[in-house]
């Protein structure tokens, strides 16, 4: 069972690029960030004729995410417990949060909120985000099921996953706190699939659009696939997809993708 994770960095504007990974890579489950789009907008009937069920929690220019299954997507919820909104922001409940019941498997597609500026209510609001996951992570594990919270997680997780340490140690992205509200959230019990599979070495999943990022290889570690022990257990690979990033028009993010014995 292949499940990728994805921020396509909108659908609508990326559709042909998304289109032609399904049609190529062929997942079973993919998850999918920064739809920018509410629900009623989204590209469905492309997405259907390629034999995916559709899961979306949608918003209007900013943010959304879905899960695509070629299994049926059950007990599905949208948005996390006690979600709030930055200061300086009037649109509660962003569409960061969705998960599903999918052939035995319960996975989540996630994205988690930037934070930047440092300091400032944008990264104080990252920071409250992800204690929220963080305890619905706990809840979701009580259940002993086979878990994958698959997204853009906006964390660098080490110096290792970013192509210049020393120039992002003050980002939103790889702060202390950041890092630790991470680990945190790995210590409940999950592995990090791609680390599982690849211990070390540069794995990046995200290349800027500006600077020349992708052509130089000046890439970030942001997407990661977290697995339950029970999942872990029948890992069988992990690899991040470097081709959809090479491609015109491309999303700044390629996607990360992980197989399960099911």
């Amino acid at each position: 069972m292949k499940i990728a994770s994805f921020n396509v960095n909108s659908i609508k504007a990326r559709l042909p690029r998304v289109v032609e990974w399904l049609e190529e890579f062929q997942p079973d489950v993919a998850c999918l960030q920064e739809l920018k789009c509410v629900d009623e907008a989204f590209p469905a009937m492309e997405i259907e004729a390629l034999g995916y069920n559709i899961a979306t929690h949608g918003q209007k220019t900013y943010n959304g995410v879905a899960i695509l299954s070629k299994y049926p997507i059950e007990d599905i919820r949208r948005g996390l417990d006690g979600e709030d909104f930055p200061d300086d922001d009037d649109t509660p409940d962003q569409a960061r949060y969705i998960e599903g019941f999918i052939n035995g498997v319960r996975i989540a597609s996630i994205y988690l909120p930037n934070g930047n500026p440092v300091p400032g209510d944008k990264y104080d609001y990252k920071l409250r985000w992800m204690d929220r996951l963080i305890a619905h992570a706990k809840d979701l594990l009580k259940h002993e099921e086979k878990l994958v919270l698959a997204g853009d997680y906006n964390v660098i997780p080490t110096d290792e996953d970013v192509y210049d340490p020393a120039g992002w140690a003050d980002d939103a992205l790889a702060r202390p706190e950041t890092r630790e509200k991470f680990r945190e959230l790995m210590y409940l019990g999950f592995t990090d699939a791609l680390r599982q599979i690849k211990p070390s070495g540069e794995e990046f999943t995200f290349y800027d659009y500006q600077r020349g990022a992708w052509a130089k290889g000046n890439g970030l570690r942001i997407d990661h696939l977290l697995l339950s022990c029970q999942a872990a257990d029948i890992l069988k690979d992990c690899q991040v997809d470097r081709v959809p990033r090479g491609k015109e028009k491309a999303s700044d993010h390629t996607p990360i993708w992980c197989e399960l014995e099911i």
